[in-house]
């Protein structure tokens, strides 16, 4: 039984997320504050953390940047749950390597869903992905090239695991919006071609002719399958 810590000050939230979730199969405990959830995320690592941002003592901004320091707790996914809707929010914490966002109010049916598909996503592959000698280990965070290690932000990270788990698969604008940014607004696209242009040049022999990342005009990007 998978298992999924819920964190929000709001105990009505708490109850009717355990509902649905217990009902779809899933074992759920919850924390109402930070300390509680960083204490219960340490203890009990759980399956997927559901986070609320405003909570009393430490927010969800700094669990969520706790958990992706801690190599004992990085692998864990989090989807936020918030009433805070500003596009700035979504971004910080996707840069701070939240998984998925869910803005309150939301159909917890919705929630469900989304954790099925986060969970499916997390367990179906294997824990390390090779493309040539491109390398990252999702669980632990981690990229190398040719033997580097190689410094990525949370959001590079996201872009770039898309690509590796799908080598050869040609991926349009909007799938790497949704699946590794994560939000939709205007401007995304300079912010897409950013995250891209910086990966080139943290991956790439020569960013300027790259073998990794490969623009397909008028599409999207595909990373490639076989490297030459």
């Amino acid at each position: 039984m998978r298992r999924i810590l819920v964190v929000d000050d709001d105990r009505e939230v708490v109850r009717l997320i355990r509902a649905y979730l217990e009902q779809a199969g899933f074992d759920v405990f919850a924390a109402y504050d930070g300390e509680t959830a960083i204490h219960s995320l340490r203890r009990d690592q759980p399956d997927l953390l559901l986070l609320d941002l405003m909570l009393p003592g430490r927010d969800g901004w700094e669990i969520t940047r706790l958990v992706r320091s801690d190599p004992a707790l990085a692998h864990i996914p989090i989807i936020i749950l918030t009433a805070r809707v500003d596009d700035t929010d979504k971004i910080v914490g996707l840069e701070l390597g939240a998984d998925d966002y869910v803005t309150k109010p939301y159909n917890p049916r919705e929630v469900v869903a989304r954790v099925r598909a986060r969970l499916r996503q997390s367990g179906s592959m294997p824990p390390v992905l090779r493309v040539g000698e491109l390398e990252i280990d999702v669980r632990r965070r981690e990229v190398w090239v040719a033997g580097r290690a190689v410094e990525l932000t949370p959001t590079e990270f996201a872009l770039l695991r898309v690509f590796m788990e799908q080598p050869g698969y040609v991926l349009t604008r909007e799938e790497l919006m949704r699946r590794g940014l994560g939000f939709d607004f205007k401007g995304v696209d300079r912010t897409l071609d950013s995250h891209i242009r910086n990966l080139r040049n943290k991956l790439e022999p020569d960013p300027a002719a790259p073998i990794y990342i490969q623009t397909v005009y008028g599409v999207g990007y595909r990373l490639a399958e076989q490297i030459s």
